[in-house]
């Protein structure tokens, strides 16, 4: 029975690590898509636009780490593997997602976020984040 209890929480504890190092990726991802650095943006500036959308990729890549936890496989490594490769596969629908977002819509998406004055499309652009991480979610299970 403790080994069961030690065995579950260091397999939490590597989950974990494993979720803040894809959402340490979520943001590095948004801080590439954006021009300008989120720290700055979001920190110092108090940028809303950008800290929407990060917000909204923060959210996506922890649904997709707790669904891939939740329907994990039987064997840890297993488990830990498809965490992180449906992880990986989230990032790359993200960014897919903003750059069609971006194709779709008038002038630069990145540079909307990026504004001081909050805009409509900041929304539209977080929504369209969570949304792809949802798909990946619906694959997982």
């Amino acid at each position: 029975m403790l080994g069961d209890l030690l065995d579950g929480a260091w397999q939490s504890i590597v989950f974990g690590i494993v979720g803040v190092a894809l959402m340490a990726a979520g943001f590095l991802l948004v801080d590439l898509l954006t021009p300008g650095k989120l720290r700055e943006l979001i920190w110092v500036r108090r940028n809303g636009n950008a800290a929407l959308l990060l917000a909204a990729n923060q959210l996506g890549i922890a649904g997709i780490v707790f669904t891939a936890v939740l329907t994990s496989y039987s064997s840890f490594t297993k488990g830990i593997a498809s965490t992180v490769v449906f992880g990986l596969v989230g990032l790359l629908v993200m960014a897919l997602a903003f750059v069609v977002l971006d194709l779709l819509t008038p002038g630069r998406l990145g540079d909307v976020i990026a504004a001081e004055e909050p805009h409509p499309a900041a929304k539209v652009s977080a929504a369209t984040h969570f949304g792809a991480a949802l798909i990946v979610c619906a694959c997982i299970a």
